[in-house]
């Protein structure tokens, strides 16, 4: 072989390696096996216009053995949301953490960014729809490189006691070589 033909099989060898590392699975997540709960909500009002509010959040979601989504094989049981936003009349950006647990302890990392706007329903409850991406940042162990992007829609009750969430996501994920 001549040396232009190994250049040329070398170059080849590393794209198609570097694309088969970064091949893409489909995620669809939704929520409807999970129970939902709020762990600790915390708001303070701030006082330049009413109804101005800074909320932290933590809430987690369960869901029962093999009836969570897959990730590389593994069920997500546990899902942990940690988040703050800065709402006025319920309506505002919000920023947060997500860590995705398997059922072999494996855990997944997101970052999350959105909107939610909050609506007062027939029963005079107030109900929040969020919108927004979640980027998933890294994990432990194997899950160390994986890498993706979803699109989320949550529905969710303002009211901490209700535990009310429903989120459905799709996206992609991949991993890092």
């Amino acid at each position: 072989m001549n040396s232009k033909t190994i250049c040329i099989l070398t170059w080849l060898s590393c794209v198609v390696g570097s694309a088969w590392a970064q091949e893409k699975q489909t995620l669809v997540i939704s929520t409807e096996n999970a129970k939902s709960r709020y762990i600790q909500q915390h708001m303070i009002d701030v006082d330049d216009a009413p109804g101005h509010q800074i909320r932290v959040q933590e809430s987690q979601r369960l869901y029962p053995a093999e009836k969570g989504f897959i990730v590389d094989g593994e069920h997500v049981v546990e899902w942990w949301i940690r988040s703050f936003s800065n709402y006025t009349n319920g309506i505002g950006p919000t920023w947060g953490f997500q860590t995705w647990v398997t059922d072999k302890g494996s855990k997944i990392f997101l970052e999350t960014t959105g909107t939610s706007e909050a609506q007062v329903t027939e029963t005079g409850a107030k109900r929040g729809t969020y919108h927004g991406v979640s980027r998933i940042v890294g994990g432990t162990g194997r899950f160390a490189k994986i890498r993706g992007t979803l699109v989320d829609v949550s529905k969710f009750d303002t009211d901490p006691k209700a535990g009310y969430t429903q989120s459905d996501s799709h996206g992609d994920y991949w991993f890092e070589k």
